[in-house]
């Protein structure tokens, strides 16, 4: 049971997929797959239910991902008590996917350029599991949009507002209009991002409150997603600024205001207040707050060309 296989456990344990922790591990998923099954020889136990291409834990499986947890981010504390005061090891992180697209990769570039010798490892989690992951200790970092966040168990750094805007299409029916409320979208069709999301549940309460029923609703896991069908006319959307700020500008989308109370959130940044603060992570928080303190999107509402 070495470290290396039970780092593989347990990325697979909570991506629930050999699919998703060989592209996070960079692995071939044969390597995932052969890795796993030594270690259910070694315990005697499968830890794995296989469903087709589904995957569930079994019990004994859910038992040892505690352990795997635990001995893991001991391990990872062990070798940077070695280093201390040097930025080593790895880092483990998540982010809502429109953190992960539009703001993530200029912190790592810049993460990289100070701490060569760090793996940063992006493990693609629901919101909703961010707070328990990081407490568990499979975690280090995540990056979490909420209007406020905190935690009695987390260390949680504000990095930057965020705006969120209402978006349509430029032959919408409702394109003219300079702003909007919930009433005025009754019967509309409505493309909403995943459960758990902070901006997303305000936007329906909203719509809930004025009694605005969609016409359809539809939930992506993709903000592309959402952002071709809105494009085409097929409904109404409320996104983060920065998701949308190429297609405002190039008239593909319209962004309108919201007249029924803020949407607006900001970028955390939360990590366990509970264990020891390795210098990687240390820097990378740094970093963050270099490359975001002075950036802010702003998307002014204006008429796609096909409307001038």
């Amino acid at each position: 049971m070495d470290l290396r296989t039970l780092r593989t456990f347990q990325v697979a344990a909570h991506t629930l997929s050999f699919t998703q922790a060989a592209a996070a591990l960079n692995y071939a998923q044969s390597s995932v797959t052969a890795q796993i099954k030594s270690l259910e020889e070694s315990v005697g136990v499968p830890l794995f239910d296989r469903m087709g291409n589904r995957l569930r834990l079994t019990e004994p499986g859910d038992r040892l991902r505690g352990y795997a947890d635990r001995l893991l981010a001991l391990a990872e504390e062990a070798r940077a008590a070695v280093h201390r005061g040097t930025a080593m090891g790895a880092l483990t992180l998540t982010a809502p996917e429109t953190v992960c697209t539009y703001l993530l990769p200029s912190i790592l570039r810049a993460f990289r350029e100070r701490c060569p010798d760090v793996e940063v490892r992006f493990v693609p989690l629901p919101v909703r599991e961010f707070k328990r992951s990081l407490l568990d200790g499979s975690l280090d970092l995540a990056f979490i949009l909420e209007e406020s966040f905190a935690s009695g168990a987390l260390h949680v750094e504000a990095l930057r507002e965020e705006p969120v805007v209402v978006i349509l299409g430029p032959t919408h029916r409702l394109r003219h209009r300079g702003s909007l409320g919930a009433a005025d979208l009754v019967g509309e069709s409505i493309f909403l991002t995943e459960l758990g999301c902070s901006y997303r549940n305000r936007f329906e309460r909203a719509l809930i409150r004025s009694g605005a029923h969609p016409k359809v609703r539809m939930e992506f896991q993709s903000i592309e997603a959402i952002k071709r069908c809105v494009a085409m006319g097929l409904g109404v959307a409320a996104l983060p600024a920065l998701a949308v700020a190429h297609e405002v500008e190039e008239g593909d989308l319209l962004a309108v205001k919201w007249d029924d109370g803020s949407l607006d959130v900001t970028t955390h940044l939360a990590w366990s207040g509970t264990r020891w603060v390795p210098p990687a992570l240390e820097t990378f928080v740094q970093t963050a707050h270099d490359c975001l303190k002075a950036s802010r999107t702003t998307v002014h509402p204006r008429r796609a060309r096909a409307a001038r």
